[in-house]
């Protein structure tokens, strides 16, 4: 009876993104909205990438890590709000098997490289504060490339055990995913076969490189903490702190959207609820980020500077 069943359902080719509303008008002023958030997240990622390289005061740890997490900022969006811009406007709500399967792997790929990425950060700004006589010995140029390397290769290959698992699962109806991206809940419940397997690999690896890195994070500030307020003048801890509160805040805003998003239990949470965090990680934080890295930063305010007063003498 249960082959016969397996039989007569039909293996789909491609699934439907709800995205967020059938009203006309209301998907026309989201379309503005995120058209503009876009365009604002790829301009200020590319500007804060060029700054660094054409700015050779900026060749520092630091900013190399910045370029590396602006860039990764471009590729992350740019994965995501094309497609959810076409859901809202064109109504072009279908996408293929292989392209949801492809969107959630970069998606996947890409937001683990980000955890990573700010723990290594965290792990700089430790050696920055707590070891400065050292710092330049420890944090090395060739160190630095292989901590950036290791953080996209190794996410990039964990997330490749999830997707082919995936690959392997037959999806037989319904095909309407209740989102504006693919996202792995949602593709594991259209699936017609046991996903016991792939859910506990899946947890397995996005604890690994979210949980782990959090922690790294958590005991590199505690020793920041402790060496900030053993400074004794208050000029002294405020430079100190300065150098790592933009960090500090990507990583409250990043991992308290995560949380907000992946540990609420769905049984207190709605769709809709979980959409608006969704949009906080892939549209906001992305977007924001420039503006925390460059909002009190003097250095990026002086390679600003020069490049303008650059340009102006130039245009003259």
């Amino acid at each position: 009876m249960a082959i016969s069943l397996w039989e007569n359902q039909t293996t789909i080719v491609e699934f439907v993104l709800r995205g967020f509303s059938s009203v006309r008008q209301l998907n026309i002023f989201l379309f503005m909205i995120f058209l503009v958030f876009y365009m604002l997240t790829v301009s200020g990622n590319i500007l804060i990438v060029l700054l660094v390289l054409v700015s050779y005061h900026l060749h520092t740890p630091m900013y190399f890590f910045l370029v590396n997490l602006s860039f990764l900022e471009i590729w992350y969006t740019s994965n995501i709000v094309p497609k959810m811009l076409l859901i809202v406007i064109a109504e072009q709500k279908t996408i293929s098997v292989a392209g949801c399967l492809t969107q959630f792997y970069f998606f996947g790929s890409l937001a683990a490289t980000e955890c990573l990425l700010l723990a290594v950060m965290s792990y700089d700004r430790y050696l920055a504060i707590c070891q400065p006589l050292h710092y330049p010995i420890l944090m090395t140029g060739p160190l630095c490339m292989r901590l950036a390397a290791s953080s996209w290769l190794c996410c990039f290959f964990l997330t490749a055990i999830t997707m082919v698992l995936l690959s392997q699962l037959t999806f037989c109806g319904p095909n309407e995913i209740d989102h504006f991206f693919c996202d792995f809940t949602p593709l594991v419940h259209l699936s017609c076969m046991d996903t016991s397997l792939t859910e506990t690999i899946a947890y397995a690896t996005s604890s690994a490189v979210t949980l782990v890195p959090f922690l790294l994070i958590m005991a590199s500030y505690s020793c920041i903490l402790v060496a900030i307020l053993r400074i004794p003048s208050g000029t002294g801890r405020q430079k100190a702190f300065s150098t790592c509160s933009s960090h500090l805040t990507v990583v409250t805003v990043f991992y308290g959207t995560l949380i907000g998003t992946y540990l609420m239990p769905s049984a207190n949470s709605s769709q809709l609820l979980h959409k608006g965090f969704s949009l906080l990680y892939t549209i906001l934080t992305p977007m924001f980020n420039p503006i925390i890295y460059s909002l009190r930063n003097k250095d990026i305010h002086e390679a600003l500077k020069k490049c303008l007063s650059k340009k102006s003498a130039f245009l003259r």
